[in-house]
């Protein structure tokens, strides 16, 4: 392990706060990658794609969190969860948003996302999302990952052990089919996205593509406005559609290119997952603010712990308003400032670098307004230069379970993938007590 001498001041650090600030060392092993993301060979040549059109996906390094912070997060996810299926709650999330969403077909909703920043005060949720990607990159990552010291092989080891996350990952698809069309067979999966090839984490379509045909199913990729609504059926090329493993990011299909996809899901004739139903509920960022408020909470019929649990890790969020423009301008500094129906990090800012035209345009669209809760920091070497990067951690989820934990580091503002040295970073849980 690569190390610098620790000041005094950071002597009260936890071991996993100390070895991101003081562990330098690259674990990635880019051999080891490529025989994850190319096991079948359909996938060959995969790996050095991704390396050159996209050389800050994949950070060298890790990120270190402790047993319980990773304890802390899937408390939080499993409290959210709890309170999404209250009738009070439900009621007030599904009053405000498209109708399209008020269908529930009964699939829950595969690769959720909850985001987290990390604070001595324990992981702190910054937002969720229902179409979170990077399910099956991250968990090639991981397997790729070589221990930096013998101190720290048995948490590399645990990492590394997601063998079974690939099986895992269908089963969710297989649960959603079943949810909807009971012991119906399942015979194909369409990988839907707006112009798929051009999206950043195309790569990732063809691995679930590939992991939809190891399991049987006949699987492709298309654009929205490919599909086709007739007979009562949703066709690509002229084949009806069992079901929809959807990474739009227009979460309502509102716009003209997704009115097959629409009608088809609003007539129950497509199992889409995951869907707008799905996002009302969990994504919709003004759910941020019934779940920081304990007396709404209560009001709903939330149980104690989870009311407590909430209200430690749900930072503060309100709606902007222009009746409230003056005071949320004023504490602006203390204030990240997200759009609703935001992903990506896009259009979100931080409140101390707003300008008046950035506010009067927030003002005039639909934003919550959040209390600032920084990132964690890791300290790596990017180039033999010793560079402070910002790290959030996400949560992938499915049903409330927990499935796996990766990082994305980035400096700026939000995550970008553009940082030398960032990208996604694989999440080594290491113990609470310190071992000398």
């Amino acid at each position: 392990m690569t190390t610098a001498h620790l000041p005094e001041s950071t002597l009260s650090l936890t071991p996993a706060e100390a070895l991101n600030r003081d562990c330098f060392c690259r674990t990635l092993d880019t051999d080891r990658l490529r025989g994850q993301l190319e096991a079948d060979p359909s996938l060959a040549g995969l790996t050095d794609k991704l390396l050159k059109t996209r050389p800050n996906l994949f950070s060298s390094s890790v990120v270190f969190v402790s047993q319980k912070v990773q304890a802390q997060i899937r408390s939080v996810v499993d409290a959210i969860e709890r309170v999404a299926f209250l009738p009070g709650y439900q009621a007030q999330a599904l009053s405000r948003v498209n109708p399209v969403a008020q269908y529930a077909w009964g699939p829950q909703g595969v690769c959720m996302g909850y985001d987290f920043h990390l604070s001595r005060q324990g992981p702190q949720l910054i937002e969720i999302n229902t179409n979170a990607g990077g399910l099956l990159l991250n968990a090639a990552l991981a397997r790729a990952q070589v221990a930096c010291c013998e101190e720290l092989g048995g948490a590399f080891v645990a990492c590394a052990q997601q063998s079974a996350l690939a099986q895992t990952v269908f089963d969710m698809f297989a649960t959603e089919w079943r949810l909807q069309r009971g012991d119906q067979p399942l015979r194909n999966v369409l990988i839907v996205d707006s112009a798929p090839q051009e999206q950043y984490l195309a790569p990732e379509f063809e691995l679930f593509r590939q992991l939809f045909t190891q399991h049987g199913l006949q699987a492709d990729i298309a654009d929205p406005s490919e599909l086709q609504w007739q007979g009562g059926h949703l066709l690509y090329q002229n084949m009806p559609v069992d079901m929809v493993y959807n990474r739009l990011t227009d979460f309502y299909l509102e716009e003209p290119a997704q009115q097959a996809l629409r009608q088809a899901y609003e007539a129950g004739a497509v199992v889409l997952t995951p869907h707008p139903y799905g996002h009302a509920l969990l994504a919709d960022k003004r759910n941020l603010i019934a779940l920081s408020q304990d007396a709404l909470l209560a009001a709903w019929g939330t149980n104690a712990a989870d009311r407590k649990l909430l209200e430690a890790s749900v930072p503060v969020t309100r709606l902007v308003t222009q009746e409230r423009a003056d005071e949320l301008w004023a504490q602006r500094r203390q204030l990240f400032f997200k759009p609703v129906a935001g992903y990506g990090a896009k259009a979100a800012y931080r409140g101390d670098k707003l300008t008046r035209r950035v506010w009067g345009e927030i003002l005039q669209g639909d934003f919550v307004a959040q209390a600032l809760v920084p990132p964690s920091e890791r300290m790596i070497d990017v180039d033999g230069v010793l560079t402070d990067l910002k790290f959030d951690v996400r949560a992938f989820t499915y049903a409330g379970q927990v499935q796996l934990l990766a990082a994305r580091m980035y400096s700026g503002q939000t995550t970008n993938f553009r940082t030398p040295g960032g990208g996604f970073a694989p999440v080594i849980v290491v113990s609470d007590e310190e071992t000398r």
